[in-house]
């Protein structure tokens, strides 16, 4: 059953306010907490969904709404500034939820981050700028955003965590060489990365993808 969470948040427009739902076990009482990110055009109930398919017990699993079901209005290889006030108001979202779940009892070591497409783009993009000591990072289908990858933006390090980029090779909104290069960018970072290329793949999120995820929890909290 999905419920509403309140939390402190910055405000900054025009994701700020954003309604954050949630599912699986209350923040409180759980081992872990998966924050998922929509893609364009979607929901929270929607990647909120994909949480049955884990099979995993005692975590928390939060979603934010974007407004107008977008992070950013246009494609992440577009030049930032283009994607403003979006795109900033967007890694603050994720910034203050990430914080709602560690003053809430959750070690960082305990929270990962999942998005696929847009949000996919907008988790890795989060985690590499602030380069937090999650447990994961799992980019469904996405890169790091930018007209082009500027690591001056990442000088941070990694202790532990880890990073999985999951794409189509023939994707028509994420190339594989922007997938490629992220990667590159948080292995560079000390991130343990590991990324898979699914040949002729629809834009979607696979099973082995789910797979992946379901392993990575199941080592934070058993499987149900």
């Amino acid at each position: 059953m999905m419920r509403s969470v309140p939390i402190t948040a910055s405000h900054l427009p025009p994701h700020g306010a954003a309604r954050i739902l949630a599912t699986g076990d209350d923040i409180t009482s759980a081992d872990a907490a998966m924050i998922m990110l929509h893609g364009r055009g979607a929901t929270a109930e929607g990647i909120l969904d994909l949480a049955q398919y884990f099979k995993t017990e005692r975590i928390a699993y939060l979603a934010p709404q974007a407004a107008g079901s977008v992070w950013y209005p246009y494609s992440f290889l577009t030049p930032e500034k283009h994607n403003e006030p979006g795109l900033s108001s967007a890694l603050q979202a994720v910034s203050d939820i990430v914080d709602h779940v560690v003053h809430s009892g959750i070690p960082e070591e305990k929270i990962m981050i999942m998005g696929f497409s847009q949000g996919a783009c907008l988790a890795l993009e989060w985690g590499a700028r602030t380069a937090r000591n999650l447990s994961a990072v799992f980019g469904l289908s996405g890169g790091l955003i930018g007209e082009s990858v500027n690591r001056l933006k990442y000088p941070g390090r990694f202790k532990n965590t880890f990073v999985f980029l999951g794409c189509s090779d023939i994707d028509a909104h994420i190339p594989k060489e922007r997938v490629i290069e992220s990667a590159r960018v948080f292995e560079s970072m000390g991130a343990r990365v590991f990324t898979k290329l699914y040949p002729n793949m629809a834009h979607t999120v696979s099973q082995d993808e789910i797979d992946v995820i379901s392993n990575h929890l199941q080592s934070l909290a058993g499987p149900s």
